[in-house]
């Protein structure tokens, strides 16, 4: 299996008014993402599933990269918004061995999953700025065996940086 894993992109900042789960993307965040988006669509063939949090912002950056993919549709998966590691990886268990899997989601749970796939220990290794991406070749859920294929920040990918 392969998982592409993608950090909600730059959201309005908490305590405007507005409930967590509502924050929408910031302007520059969403045209920001809108490159990088493209970027992905050039690195990566459209994903089997694009599996998003239900969080607004999460939903919107899922959105675009569906969009940047040539319209691929979205689905809610709970487990990305306030669910644990082993949440995470029992959803993905739903998918076949030889998908291509998109997940969008949040920090400090993206770090902590790529970590805990990639053997890494610590988050610190592979913190995600928003918008970033990191696509994982699963070998066993299982045994949290995966390879990480290549770390960018959304930056690179706006840019077409290749991965070595």
């Amino acid at each position: 299996m392969r998982v592409l894993v993608i950090r909600h992109a730059h959201a309005v900042p908490q305590g405007a008014g507005v409930a967590d789960a509502e924050r929408r993307l910031s302007p520059e965040g969403e045209r920001r993402f809108q490159a990088a988006a493209r970027g992905l669509a050039r690195l990566v063939p459209a994903p089997d599933v694009l599996l998003t949090s239900p969080l607004v912002r999460a939903r919107q950056t899922a959105a675009i990269a569906a969009a940047a993919w040539g319209g691929l549709e979205p689905r809610p998966e709970p487990a990305l918004a306030s669910g644990t590691i082993d949440a995470i990886l029992a959803a993905l268990e739903h998918q076949p061995r030889d998908a291509t899997v998109a997940l969008v989601g949040h920090e400090p749970t993206v770090s902590a999953l790529v970590a805990e796939l990639v053997g890494a220990g610590s988050t610190d290794a592979v913190a995600f700025e928003p918008g970033a991406a990191a696509l994982l070749e699963v070998a066993s859920l299982a045994t949290r065996g995966a390879r990480l294929v290549w770390f960018l920040p959304t930056a690179a990918l706006a840019d077409g940086v290749e991965p070595r």
